[in-house]
């Protein structure tokens, strides 16, 4: 069976962000899956300069990546109640590769809220890019108790977590790669 291409987005682009050990996690998990490859995505690494899906703003790479995707995962950090305008930006550029792709989310706050408000802020923009949101959210709050000076973590009980957000989306990735593939699409 061929495997899974899900990619694990980083959402935000700032300076000594605890969120990026949950997404290197994230996909350090996926690398234990014989049925997912994966590529951990910084948006520093790529050049989207404005806002929008207008060509001007499109990276290559990430067309390449998104086009290829059979499903996502978003770590969203919470900054006042929302989400990073960086990771709208990054999603938005490449419209046409989401629609009917499932997407996952991890929720990542220094509070105890754990990222659930950027989860749900971010939903009604996820459905109108035409991305499947899954039901099952990690959510990682006090991260920055969550992991050591060198980004080891230090609670073993998110791993089953992860695990269990991932059966879903690979279900999800799964049956609607099949659809994708096998039935008439009405964009």
């Amino acid at each position: 069976m061929e495997k899974l291409f899900i990619p694990v987005i980083a959402g935000t682009t700032r300076p000594k962000r605890r969120s990026f050990n949950v997404a290197k996690l994230i996909h350090e998990i996926a690398g234990k899956l014989p049925e997912v490859e994966s590529q951990l995505l910084d948006p520093n690494d790529f050049n989207m300069p404005f806002d929008g899906n207008d060509e001007e703003n499109k990276d290559p790479k990430y067309s390449e990546i998104s086009a290829k995707a059979d499903a996502f995962f978003l770590v969203l950090p919470e900054y006042n109640h929302g989400y990073p305008g960086t990771l709208k930006r990054f999603m938005d550029s490449e419209l046409k590769n989401y629609v009917h792709k499932p997407v996952a989310f991890a929720g990542v706050s220094n509070g105890p809220w754990a990222g659930v408000r950027a989860i749900e802020a971010f939903v009604p923009s996820a459905r109108e890019m035409g991305l499947a949101v899954t039901f099952t959210d990690v959510n990682f709050p006090f991260v920055s108790k969550l992991f050591d000076e060198e980004g080891k973590l230090l609670d073993e009980a998110y791993i089953p977590r992860i695990e269990k957000a991932y059966k879903e989306l690979i279900w999800m990735a799964t049956t609607l790669k099949w659809g994708r593939q096998n039935l008439e699409q009405n964009t």
